[in-house]
């Protein structure tokens, strides 16, 4: 073999894994929503979970990229271990599907009634997926038809560095330096090893298959050498799960470690079936097994049949045993986690490789976090009216844990922006971001309510009957508030979202009038300055609650018109009036009114 054929065998190698990288990544986006559906249908019923797995794993090509999400959704709690052995065993048998398509390199065609088979190969059609899907690429301006034309490009890549290393490789056909080397991978410790070895280093049994197949076209790999390497390639794909584990917790490392023992039992158990049944048949004299094996040419058809069977053998043998599958992991990686915050725990950074699913998981975290900053704000304007220093420590606390979720959210948000992902992923990420800046601040102004309402406690103050009658007046504008904005955010509500605005003005108005009114109180001596600025942060505060409220409705509002992030825009355009706002408006108004007092 001399160095140009090692150069083609290394760009065929080459071509191949960047092929499977891109047809692998266009499928995940593709797939889109229908993965995260899939994903989220978790269930603890064995059979759906290996349907789960084998579903995802046949849409991605990737088993390795299936157990690293498994992974990510024990380590974040998501997904209990018991739930997660059954997705592993359907993984591992959806990977077989990638051992086919790249067996259709090997159609032989020929004269009279199998001619029709050389319309079958790469050869004959693999151009025309290739043209449709630069055009698609090129020309395509919408996301879908893009991802469908790299799913094409990416195909056509991996089946042309098939080709090439097949091509690389023909010329060791009659090289018995190259048939002897084969030859002691018949010693089944050394195949396992060899399989396991190659896998390990490319970080795919799907690559390292196709690297099987192509040297399979020399005609001098036999059943008997193929079958050990095989074998050891379930082994080896396990290398990529136990690496992304290792920064897991003890459940996620628990998901990698089931990944390897249902690998290394099925390997062990069948291959040592496979010996000792060829054993006794070739001592009972009846069928010399070994004989037809290692003399048998393999090809890349039965590559892709002894990698298929051998999945499907064993989900057999460990279907039985799922639970001892589990307990097994449990008694090797011992101990418990120290309990962390569920929501940040969903954060899983093995996730990034999957938009969907992390975009939806940090769905579930900025809801909650709305929801925390909602209570903390409707627990301090109750404060006004029965001050409890337990309830007061409780909005700080609930503050401080808002301010973790932004952080670590909005890092998280960032890492995930840079991700290759649709159109629509994309600007959920960047609503996201506009959005959990303004629910931070609402927390915010919950605390200083709360240092308002310490300050009349503590100094034993209280407003005039007719400015709390006016506060209670805002108090109850500004909590109806808060809650459609909440429900609109946590149900992406659009109708409900357009209601905010209306709201907002109310608030203001409010706001207005109720230091008008103070102003009159002083006048009339029924108030006092001190009192006024306590009443002025207040208002201040509300105010700028709503403020808030309104960013996060023009938001949601805009991004599902116009995929922007023009709120200003909205606002002025939804201020100008209109007889669905003018509506809103008055029954705000009526709903929310205070008595004023004439002015001469």
């Amino acid at each position: 073999m001399g160095i140009m054929e090692i150069l083609t065998l290394l760009c065929g190698l080459a071509l191949f894994l960047y092929g499977m990288d891109v047809m692998g990544d266009a499928l995940k986006k593709s797939a889109g929503r229908k993965l995260k559906t899939i994903l989220g249908n978790l269930t603890s019923n064995k059979f759906k979970g290996f349907l789960l797995g084998l579903g995802v794993t046949a849409i991605i090509q990737s088993s390795s990229a299936t157990t690293v999400m498994v992974v990510g959704f024990v380590n974040s709690g998501t997904m209990l271990l018991g739930q997660a052995v059954g997705v592993i065993m359907g993984a591992n048998v959806g990977t077989a599907v990638t051992a086919w398509i790249t067996g259709l390199n090997g159609i032989e065609g020929g004269a009279g009634a199998t001619e029709w088979l050389d319309y079958l190969k790469p050869d004959a059609w693999m151009p025309i997926l290739a043209l449709i899907g630069i055009c698609l690429i090129m020309f395509s301006k919408r996301d879908r038809r893009k991802d469908f034309g790299s799913i094409l490009m990416g195909f056509a890549v991996l089946m042309v560095g098939m080709s090439l290393m097949s091509d690389a490789v023909s010329g060791l056909k009659n090289d018995p330096n190259f048939t002897s080397i084969l030859a002691k991978f018949s010693n089944p410790i050394l195949g396992v090893l060899a399989g396991t070895i190659l896998t390990a280093i490319v970080q795919s049994s799907s690559a390292s298959i196709g690297i099987l197949q192509a040297l399979s076209t020399t005609g001098a790999i036999s059943y008997g050498m193929a079958i050990p390497i095989i074998l050891g390639q379930n082994i080896g794909t396990c290398v990529t799960a136990m690496i992304s584990s290792l920064s897991a917790n003890k459940n996620g490392k628990r998901a990698a470690i089931v990944h390897l023992y249902f690998n290394i039992i099925g390997v062990v158990f069948w291959l040592g079936m496979y010996y000792l049944v060829g054993w006794i048949l070739n001592i009972a004299g009846v069928f010399d097994i070994f004989g037809l094996a290692h003399g048998t040419t393999i090809n890349m058809w039965g590559i892709a049949a002894v990698h298929t069977i051998f999945k499907l053998l064993s989900v057999f043998l460990m279907a039985p045993f799922t639970k001892l599958l589990e307990k097994l992991a449990v008694a090797t990686i011992r101990g418990t986690d120290k309990k962390g915050d569920e929501y940040t725990n969903m954060l899983d950074e093995r996730l990034l490789d999957t938009p969907t699913v992390a975009i939806d998981r940090c769905r579930a975290v900025a809801k909650h976090m709305s929801q925390l900053s909602s209570e903390a704000m409707h627990i301090a304007i109750g404060l006004f009216d029965n001050y409890d220093p337990k309830e007061a420590q409780k909005v700080r606390d609930l503050e401080d844990k808002v301010d973790i979720y932004e952080d670590v959210l909005g890092s998280y948000l960032v890492k995930l922006s840079s991700q290759s992902m649709d159109a629509k992923d994309s600007h959920e990420v960047t609503k996201l971001l506009h959005m959990i800046g303004d629910l931070e601040r609402i927390s915010d102004h919950a605390v200083n309510l709360v240092e308002s309402a310490e300050e009349i406690n503590d100094k034993n103050l209280s407003f005039s009957s007719g400015a709390q009658i006016e506060l209670h007046c805002m108090y109850g504008a500004v909590n109806e508030i808060l809650t459609i904005t909440d429900e609109s955010f946590a149900n992406n509500d659009i109708a409900k979202a357009y209601t905010v605005e209306p709201l907002e003005q109310v608030v203001d108005y409010l706001r207005d009038q109720i230091k008008l009114q103070h102003v009159i109180r002083l006048q009339k001596s029924e108030c006092n300055i001190e009192l006024g600025f306590v009443l002025s942060d207040i208002l201040t505060n509300l105010e700028r609650v709503s403020d808030h409220c309104s960013n996060i409705a023009g938001c949601l509002v805009e991004m599902s018109k116009h995929d922007s992030l023009d709120v200003h825009d909205y606002l002025h355009k939804v201020k100008a009036g209109g007889m669905e706002y003018d509506a809103l408006y008055n029954a705000y108004m009526e709903k929310y009114s205070i008595q004023t007092i004439e002015t001469k």
